[in-house]
């Protein structure tokens, strides 16, 4: 929970902001979704709301102080709409779960009402070809009557509902459309008198009333599946768990659902199975396949005291660990939250359709009343028929299915194919914003570099020994968590030194590390940070640097306020970083090399990867200010980092991306986070961006042109030259293809070929 201003009246006080996310149902269209949103983001006390029609899901970032959930929740239901809080502390694998379930079950019932409503049309074309007179009219009566009141429930109901509350959505056109080709032929069956005295055949539309509700109704079955499927990669990280786990009680083992598993459980393992919950071993050894986190194909050797996560495999040993992390807290169920969060979340782009969509159904009701009173008055009392017809065949194929679906269903694809990627994108905002950017800024240690470095010569300069150098270094060091620390510390274990203890200790992010070693004032770091602490870096010292490695590493260690030795660290760079670099130069991308370390090491592993602009030697904030500068320069800046050190200039740029850190994917410090220590995850979520902003853009264009052309021509405009009207049947079947082809535009998504060669 942070903190933030918030204007109430005339005052300004200081408020805090939490964030809810619940389910709304019973939303069909681009009306439906605006008039929710606009319930809740008109609430006093909230800062800004997000409802997306696909995931039928609301997202609200909300002042405490002044607004409960429970009242959001309330916000919605008085528009029409339901909408149920997920339970406290419930695991998002389990809400995933059961989201599924229902929307399963909700497509099966539409399919059947689909499927009966259309042989009832069919049954009821037979029934007006093959026979006559008053008989035929009642048993289409009696057809239609039944389909109305079963398949048809659900759609006049909601319709109903939004009357009650003075709106109008998908529900409406429909309803009204159907409803009054309905009421004209139930007057024409039973006072078929009326229209004749008045010169008007008493024309009935059961057939195509029933077809109608069927057409809509398949529509919508076939968008739910279709829908379904932009959901995959949620279902696929649902599916890693396994749904027990062998826990162990009173020196046996027992055999418990995932959901009863808590902290300190000590859980086993065998090999082949799927790890259930985060954990860390307490017995045995074993290899595990991370490749659902990390994408590297060979197993890691796990053994006493190392970290295991829920979804993984064990692939040869039987081992025992401590449960640590269950349920909401476990790294699978972060991912699932992110993306369930990244999928149900809004791109900027989305605005332009929610304009259109607030007036949208209004101006077709109007659009829908010109073409009666047009028709009716133009053709006389003789033309009731035509103007019914024209009339509902507006309302039913202007229906705005299709522009509440055309940015959503590309933003879950997108996200989906992301994760398939090994990349976690935030949401739509940052995805559209990734597409946007031409300059990419590469931090080096853990990037560019793969992060593990080790020390390739320890050089001294006074009369201390390098094994002195090395410990007092060490001693320090393994307080810290940077790479290089570690690489100092492990180098001198192996030679067998102890690493004794520091006082005093104090980090300079990016710098180095001073403190107190055995009553001897230590510090360690870069040439800059001794100039700081006011340590003679310039005086001339006699090195041999026949051996040195350009791409190398220096760390300065002062012993007593002098420098008494230097430690050359070496990293090899990552596989992908030249091919990376490669495939950002073609798509147009300046890329930059962004470091703390020496202007020499620098450029040696820039000339490495094929980066000519590199900046070194800068500290966090000068980090900040290079891409401040980039910025100023009219660029739109993705950093890269590891999510840690480069949390400040990670936070400056307009998208920041993390590289993992074994299996914390450093969530809050990014805009994306990579899941794989792959460079070419970087071209890849841009190229991704790109086609998505491409689908979105087609989605919304067909979603208006079709309504630009459909809706005159459902009036009739082609009639006076061409004798061409549209049928109210063919009006529904249009309307629903429209709907079909944007989220099958989107889904093509997952079959993309992204830059990362994928």
């Amino acid at each position: 929970m942070s903190v933030r201003s918030a204007d109430v009246g005339d005052r300004r006080v200081a408020s805090e902001e939490a964030r809810v996310s619940f389910g709304v149902t019973g939303m069909t269209c681009a009306a439906c979704q605006a008039r929710v949103q606009k319930a809740l983001a008109s609430e006093l006390g909230v800062f800004d709301a997000s409802v997306n029609l696909v995931t039928a899901s609301a997202a609200v970032r909300y002042d405490p102080l002044t607004v409960n959930p429970a009242r959001l929740v309330e916000a919605v239901r008085a528009t029409g709409y339901d909408a149920e809080l997920p339970v406290s502390g419930e695991n998002p694998a389990d809400t995933i779960a059961k989201q599924e379930e229902t929307e399963t079950r909700d497509a099966r019932e539409l399919a059947t009402k689909a499927a009966v409503s259309v042989i009832a049309g069919v049954v009821a074309m037979a029934i007006s070809m093959l026979s006559n007179g008053s008989g035929r009219n009642y048993s289409l009566l009696a057809l239609t009557t039944l389909i109305l009141l079963w398949a048809a429930r659900g759609i006049y109901s909601r319709a109903w509902k939004a009357v009650r509350h003075g709106s109008a959505d998908m529900n409406t056109l429909v309803a009204l459309g159907t409803g009054s080709a309905f009421i004209y032929s139930v007057i024409a069956t039973v006072a078929p008198d009326l229209f004749a005295r008045h010169g008007i055949a008493p024309d009935v539309y059961y057939e195509a009333v029933v077809f109608i509700i069927g057409l809509v109704l398949a529509g919508r079955a076939i968008e739910a599946r279709a829908r379904r499927k932009t959901s995959g990669a949620l279902r696929r990280l649902v599916g890693l768990l396994p749904p027990i786990a062998r826990v162990e009680k009173n020196d046996q083992w027992i055999e418990k659902p995932l959901a009863e598993v808590t902290a300190g459980d000590t859980v086993v393992v065998r090999p082949g199975e799927r790890i259930p919950v985060d954990g860390v071993v307490i017995a045995g050894a074993t290899e595990i396949d991370e490749s659902m986190l990390t994408g590297e194909p060979l197993p890691v050797a796990k053994g006493v005291g190392d970290r295991i996560v829920g979804g993984t495999v064990n692939t040869t040993g039987f081992f025992r660990y401590r449960a640590t992390s269950v349920g909401a807290d476990s790294v699978l169920a972060r991912i699932v939250a992110l993306m369930r969060d990244a999928q149900g979340s809004r791109a900027p782009i989305q605005e332009l359709a929610d304009k259109v969509s607030a007036v949208f159904v209004p101006t077709v009701l109007a659009v829908a009343l010109v073409t009666f009173v047009v028709w009716y008055f133009a053709g006389g009392t003789s033309a009731l028929p035509h103007a019914i017809a024209a009339a509902v065949s507006v309302l039913i194929i202007a229906c705005p299915c299709a522009m509440g679906l055309a940015v959503p269903t590309a933003v879950m694809v997108a996200t989906g194919r992301g994760a398939d990627l090994g990349l976690l994108i935030k949401g739509g905002e940052i995805l559209q914003r990734a597409g946007q950017v031409n300059t990419v800024v590469l931090d080096k240690t853990g990037t560019v570099t793969a992060g593990t470095p080790s020390v390739e010569r320890v050089i001294t300069l006074g009369s201390a020994s390098e094994d002195d150098i090395l410990s007092y270094a060490a001693a320090l060091e393994h307080r810290s968590e940077h790479p290089v620390a570690a690489a100092i510390v492990r180098a001198a274990i192996a030679k067998g030194l102890s690493l004794s203890d520091a006082t005093g200790f104090r980090s300079y992010t990016g710098a180095g590390v001073t403190g107190n070693v055995r009553q001897r004032e230590v510090a360690v770091g870069s040439a800059a940070l001794m100039r700081e602490l006011g340590i003679d870096v310039e005086a001339p010292v006699s090195r041999d640097d026949s051996r040195a490695n350009q791409s190398a590493s220096e760390l300065l260690v002062s012993i007593d306020r002098r420098v008494a030795g230097v430690i050359s660290v070496s990293d090899t760079l990552r596989p992908s970083s030249v091919e990376a670099v490669r495939q950002l130069k073609e798509m147009g991308v300046d890329v930059v090399l962004l470091t703390g370390d020496r202007q020499s090491t620098a450029e040696a592993i820039g000339g490495q990867i094929g980066v000519g602009r590199v900046v070194a030697g800068v500290h966090p904030a000068g980090k900040v200010d290079e891409i401040r500068r980039l910025q100023g320069e009219g660029r739109v800046v993705a950093m890269v980092g590891d999510g840690i050190n480069d949390a400040p200039a990670l936070a400056q740029s307009d998208v920041g991306i993390s590289m993992p850190r074994g299996t914390d994917i450093a969530i809050e410090a990014s805009d994306i986070a990579l899941m794989r220590s792959d460079l070419r995850g970087v071209p890849a979520a841009i190229s991704l961006s790109r086609q998505t902003m491409t689908t979105m853009k087609q989605n919304l264009f067909w979603a208006f042109v079709y309504n630009v052309i459909g809706i005159p021509i459902a009036a009739g405009v082609l009639y006076p030259v061409t004798g061409l009207t549209l049928s109210p049947i063919i009006a529904s079947a249009a309307m629903a293809l429209s709907s079909v082809s944007v989220v099958t535009n989107s889904l093509r998504l997952r079959r993309a070929r992204i830059a990362s060669g994928e």
